[in-house]
């Protein structure tokens, strides 16, 4: 792909809007009308691969508008809740979400993730300058490398479910102990998505963003973008994504069965 450092952020966005539309069954040009659309949700090999589709409902927005995707016989229903809605931000906000809500209930659903998507700013990924204490040490992993990490302390940088979409990862070692560790999945063709864990007593040192950094370009280096999420009510994560040079995308809601929220409840 030839993508590297000398990308730009138009290119980015580009991409990243191309793979919104995969996700969402629209076009890229639909997240940025000046009015809210309606697509049916439907299953796609383009998609992110953690996805599971068709969605009940998903609502995406990159600041302009919202694409509305899910079950055909409840989008009318959404749709009108949502145009009455003075600004598309009270869609993401409680009393927006009660009303759309009281829909999808009728049908044992209810609005589950609400996540804030992050794009890397290529020059502040690139000038990144932030100084991590010299006692600790960084290395690029391979994911022929990976086969032993997959432990509690690093379920955020890694995914036991889907150990083939794991690529790379960076680590962080205090002499021979592994403190920190960044990974991406290649969650779509063109794009990897980069989740971080640190030891609990090793943080607050500059640790998680040096490694989210360094993850970000060594993947612009191998031809793809770096993408970042992070739960719109988890401020630390909000907080290391600013750092390591990425600024907020476009943002989510997505509806998930009861049954699956009780079940993910459960395991914590």
């Amino acid at each position: 792909m030839g993508m590297n450092k000398k990308m730009d952020n138009s290119t980015i966005m580009r991409i990243a809007l191309e793979q919104s539309a995969y996700d969402c069954c629209c076009a890229p040009e639909d997240f940025l009308s000046a009015c809210n659309t309606v697509h049916v949700s439907e299953a796609s090999d383009r998609a992110r691969r953690y996805l599971e589709l068709p969605h009940i409902c998903n609502l995406v927005s990159y600041g302009t508008n919202i694409v509305i995707t899910g079950r055909s016989d409840l989008l009318p229903q959404i749709a009108q809740c949502i145009e009455r809605m003075p600004a598309i931000e009270n869609c993401f906000e409680t009393p927006g979400l009660y009303p759309i809500n009281k829909i999808l209930e009728k049908e044992g659903a209810r609005i589950c993730f609400m996540a804030d998507y992050f794009l890397p700013d290529i020059d502040a990924v690139f000038q990144y300058d932030r100084v991590c204490d010299s006692a600790f040490s960084f290395r690029v992993m391979e994911d022929t490398e990976l086969a032993g990490l997959y432990l509690p302390e690093w379920k955020n940088a890694l995914c036991a479910d889907r150990k083939h979409l794991d690529r790379l990862a960076v680590g962080a070692f205090y002499k021979e102990k592994l403190v920190g560790l960044a990974g991406c999945s290649a969650d779509c063709d063109t794009m990897w998505q980069i989740g971080v864990d640190v030891l609990p007593e090793y943080r607050r040192q500059g640790i998680a963003s040096a490694l989210t950094n360094r993850l970000a370009r060594e993947t612009f280096e191998r031809g793809y973008v770096p993408f970042y999420c992070a739960a719109w009510s988890n401020v630390k994560s909000v907080k290391n994504a600013i750092r390591s040079g990425f600024r907020p995308g476009w943002v989510e809601a997505t509806a998930k069965s009861d049954a699956y929220i009780e079940d993910m409840m459960k395991k914590g």
